[in-house]
């Protein structure tokens, strides 16, 4: 998390214009906080339409090529029932394949696969600035790619089109680019809040895993977007959470005993579900290595789908329904409901859908991770919690609730976002006792998991494309520094007459100073950095040549007591390469020079201040 330093403005003293490359000129100035919140407003709005149009596409495309009826409405938490197509129903997900094939290669290969490590691309690489195009591709092909059966997620999709407009909006007005990303945000802040009704997940999501920076500034216009986009989706999707969670879901037991057990079975499921988010972060970049193999794009995603539909096929075949297919709710909710119990056949969906979306994804499918994961968590916490029952059948364990803390350590431990996942699985279930067990659980899911894969499931794709994401948030403790702490001060003030050979007189009889500070008539005309390139530059020929004619007068001038995030910025805007830092004004006189701060010492600050973040 950034901290900004107090808002004083350091004084400003230049002997010559600053030259044009201190500003780029593609950056227009600020819009400020009022007006980027209204367009945070517009965003939020889309976001939350956009992610009903979505479902509609969705539904569309399901009931035509599973049911063969002409229609929106779908709940994606019943299951769907037996098509009429019989066996042929394997062919319904190459089908979507193709046309899911077709739109991406044509029109928007960005739009292939879970879309937000291409959003976090954007935000670190290029400025926030996300083609228009993908919002309406990836809309088309996402939509036919779930509604087709590829065992993929909706939320993901909704990001990136939430995300698309911010940024398309923040290239027609004109803004920086950091007015842009947090626009960028906030509509993947409010795609996440409309699709699950989760308006503090979808804050936390966007503030933990897009943002490069926390202020004011950046979430009140995320909140502002989450907040209108939940309200729309409520319009529409209702009040309840995505998915119906049991009255009582008996967390934690009253006994004392009972709740230590629990809390360390909790903790035990954490650190299976690492091993699994693990398994699905690297399974998902083998099956894309594999894929990849086959160079025609039809090809590819043909093949891999017509896989997909056969595991969907076996599944109705011997199990009764498709279970993996699309977003998979039904059998997260069949879960939750107690519906199914088996530990053996709970692992067994865990396995198909980690197949099945590793193979949609890894072929070509668009669509996101973050359905699956919470599919494969609550599969994976549900066995784990039958199998505690059959070997501790005096334990009170409830299914239900070791499904949603299995939820929320796969999400948390997949995606690095550990603070959205105990938010959003909290939300959900607006139960409060889960809290406890679900930060635990959480948390050493994310540590098992980091020490067994240091990248998550989005930032793997983009360190292999050689983009490195940050993994935290830091405070920077050298930003709020005074200038009086930093400075150097090794510093001579003389006159511009003075010699360069009078002044290695003095800098050698107080010890070797480096920096001079350059008056006329009292004046600070400018300053002066020695080092040996100019010693040996000046020779011995030039030693009687004086100070003024080898001052450089790109400077400024600060007080000791201003924040070197105020200092930091005066530099860049005026193109200097030195501080000047000055003391107190005396009655009467001048104010003092104290020292100077040039760009090797802020580099040197900046750089000691990072231990304190470094890993023992």
């Amino acid at each position: 998390m950034s901290q900004t330093a107090p808002a004083a403005e350091p004084e400003v003293a230049t002997a010559a214009p600053p030259p044009k490359a201190a500003q780029p000129p593609e950056e227009p100035p600020r819009l400020g906080l009022l007006r980027l919140c209204g367009l945070a407003l517009g965003v939020g709005v889309v976001g939350g339409f956009g992610a009903v149009v979505f479902r509609d596409l969705i539904g569309l495309v399901h009931n035509l090529l599973f049911t063969g009826r002409l229609a929106l409405a779908y709940d994606s938490s019943l299951f769907t029932p037996p098509p009429p197509w019989g066996v042929f129903v394997i062919l319904v997900p190459v089908i979507g394949g193709m046309g899911v094939t077709w739109l991406v290669t044509t029109f928007a290969p960005e739009a292939k696969g879970h879309g937000v490590p291409e959003v976090m691309d954007a935000i670190y690489y290029n400025r926030g600035v996300i083609r228009p195009v993908v919002a309406v591709v990836k809309s088309l092909a996402s939509a036919l790619s779930i509604g087709s059966g590829a065992a993929v997620g909706r939320e993901g999709p909704i990001i990136q089109i939430g995300s698309a407009f911010g940024s398309t909006l923040g290239q027609i007005v004109p803004m920086p680019s950091s007015e842009r990303i947090t626009l960028v945000a906030a509509g993947a802040g409010a795609g996440i809040a409309a699709t699950f009704n989760t308006p503090i997940g979808g804050v936390l999501f966007a503030t933990e895993l897009m943002l490069p920076e926390i202020s004011a500034n950046t979430f009140m216009p995320v909140a502002i977007a989450t907040g209108t986009a939940t309200v729309i989706g409520r319009i529409f999707f209702g009040d309840a959470p995505a998915f119906s969670v049991p009255a009582d879901l008996a967390v934690m037991p009253p006994a004392a005993g009972a709740g230590i057990a629990l809390l360390l079975l909790y903790a035990l499921l954490g650190a299976i579900i690492a091993v699994a988010a693990t398994g699905f972060i690297r399974g998902l970049h083998w099956a894309e290595d594999a894929f990849d193999l086959i160079r025609n794009p039809y090809l590819r995603h043909g093949g891999g789908m017509l896989l997909v539909g056969i595991l969907l096929y076996a599944l109705l075949r011997f199990g009764g329904h498709y279970y993996v297919e699309g977003v998979g709710y039904a059998t997260i909710q069949a879960t939750l409901n107690g519906q199914l119990t088996a530990p053996a056949f709970l692992v067994l969906l865990y396995v198909c859908k980690l197949a099945a979306t590793t193979t949609s994804l890894g072929s070509g499918s668009s669509g996101g991770i973050f359905s699956p994961s919470l599919f494969m968590g609550a599969t994976l916490g549900a066995a784990f919690a039958g199998a505690v029952g059959a070997v501790l059948p005096g334990l009170a364990v409830n299914p239900a609730a070791f499904a949603m803390i299995g939820m929320g350590a796969m999400v948390g431990s997949g995606t690095g976002a550990a603070m959205t996942a105990v938010t959003m699985i909290f939300e959900m279930t607006r139960d409060y006792d889960i809290v406890l067990p679900l930060i635990l659980s959480v948390a050493v899911a994310l540590g098992v998991r980091r020490r067994l894969s240091r990248e998550n499931i989005y930032t793997m794709k983009l360190v292999r494309r050689g983009h490195a994401i940050p993994k935290a948030l830091h405070a920077n403790m050298f930003l709020v520094r005074k200038a009086a702490d930093v400075m150097a001060r090794d510093v001579l003030v003389l006159d511009e007459a003075t010699t360069f050979a009078a002044f290695l007189q003095m800098a050698a009889a107080v010890g070797g100073l480096r920096h001079v500070i350059v008056t006329r008539d009292g004046d600070i005309v400018g300053a002066l950095r020695v080092n040996t390139d100019l010693r040996r530059a000046i020779g011995a020929a030039g030693s009687d040549v004086r100070l003024g004619e080898l001052v450089g007068s790109r400077f400024v001038t600060v007080p000791g007591s201003a924040a070197m995030f105020d200092v930091i910025a005066t530099m860049w805007r005026s193109g200097a390469t030195m501080a000047v830092v000055v003391g107190p004004k005396p009655d009467g006189g001048r104010r003092p020079v104290v020292g100077v701060v040039t760009k090797e010492h802020v580099a040197d600050a900046v750089a000691a201040s990072i231990r304190l973040y470094l890993p023992g």
